[in-house]
């Protein structure tokens, strides 16, 4: 007996996703007229939004395969959870809180003033986010450079598809903290070439990404053990729930950043930025329900090979500008190459290109 996930369409995933697409360019093309008064104003809004959206999707097909990973490992419960309150605080807290907050920190006022300050004077609110660009992109570039190393530097992973490196990393992974040192000379290293001030910044803001990542584990693994205690059913709770929240968080700061680019004003940018992580939710649901990433072996490879090209962007752009547009195409073409690996990997082995569906597993869950 089929599962209602196993005949439903790839699109029909995609359902409210194109609903709040077309809600929000309607609502930014409105923003754009109430600003403007214009069809000129209305149209360019219009754009912006749907460009934001692109970019967004373009930079986060690693995140909704990562995302996928890790809900494969969580309860149905904890996977409802994250897909709904996650979606609310990766929409609402990273593309309008999370702005509010830095502009609020860096200029020493309150949120409310931050938020009169986004309306009112949006030019001077985007200095004041480009100005915290740095501490930004070496937390966010520190605690992505982890997720991407453990994934590979893990002795127990015996699938590779670059197995001159992989086979490497999994060697060296029996030893103790190796992931830990290479990031840290990667600090090292970008703070020996930064000046003053802003090799501190760097130093000190990378050093809370690299403790982040670390606390979170121990957090989540404390956490998710208490569970299972309580009861066998529990794997993959809270704990997952907050490692998948700050994942988010750090893929969402260059979008976020980036956005001030295009425009100044924080709203369009929270349009644009919001439809494009609901095509990331639609992405996430099915890769998981679909097991796409069990079928194409290599997927998840790509997306973590992404996620380490990110982070060294992230530190390489507090040196230097590099286009958004770079970042988001590196990122999907490396997902596209090893979704091609794995397709040329089931037609040399004989298997069925449409993903299994497991009933055993159907009848456990029901």
């Amino acid at each position: 007996m089929s599962s209602p996930t196993a005949s439903k369409s790839v699109l029909g995933y995609f359902g409210w996703a194109f609903a709040v697409t077309v809600g929000g360019l309607a609502l930014g093309a409105l923003l754009g007229w109430n600003t403007t008064g214009t069809f000129s104003g209305l149209a360019t809004a219009f754009f912006i939004c749907a460009v934001l959206a692109v970019l967004e999707i373009s930079l986060s097909f690693d995140n909704a395969i990562v995302n996928a990973n890790k809900l494969k490992e969580m309860t149905p419960v904890w996977q409802h959870r994250f897909l709904t309150w996650g979606i609310i605080i990766a929409v609402f807290g990273m593309r309008i809180v999370f702005p509010l907050a830095i502009v609020a920190i860096a200029a020493w006022i309150d949120p409310w003033e931050a938020l009169k300050l986004a309306a009112t004077r949006p030019e001077q609110y985007a200095e004041i986010m480009q100005a915290a660009h740095l501490p930004i992109a070496a937390f966010g570039g520190t605690f992505l450079m982890m997720v991407g190393l453990t994934y590979f530097f893990n002795h127990e992973k015996d699938v590779h598809w670059i197995s001159f490196i992989e086979k490497r990393m999994a060697h060296f992974a029996t030893v103790k903290g190796v992931e830990i040192a290479f990031v840290l000379i990667m600090v090292l290293i970008f703070t020996s070439v930064l000046d003053g001030d802003d090799a501190t910044t760097f130093l000190h803001a990378s050093i809370y990404g690299l403790l982040t990542f670390l606390l979170v584990e121990v957090l989540a693994g404390f956490l998710d053990a208490s569970q299972r205690t309580m009861s066998a059913a529990a794997k993959g709770g809270f704990g997952a729930f907050l490692y998948l929240e700050i994942l988010d968080a750090s893929f969402s700061f260059d979008g976020v950043i980036g956005a001030f680019a295009l425009t100044q004003n924080l709203f369009i940018i929270a349009i644009g930025l919001g439809i494009g992580a609901m095509y990331v939710r639609s992405m996430t649901i099915m890769l998981v329900e679909k097991g796409t990433l069990a079928h194409y072996r290599y997927l998840e490879h790509g997306a973590f090979y992404a996620i380490l090209i990110l982070s060294v962007i992230m530190y390489v752009q507090t040196l230097t500008h590099i286009p958004e547009v770079i970042t988001g195409l590196g990122g999907a073409a490396l997902i596209g190459i090893s979704l091609w690996s794995s397709i040329r990997y089931n037609r040399r082995n004989g298997l069925n290109h449409a993903p299994v569906h497991d009933e055993e597993h159907d009848r456990a869950e029901a």
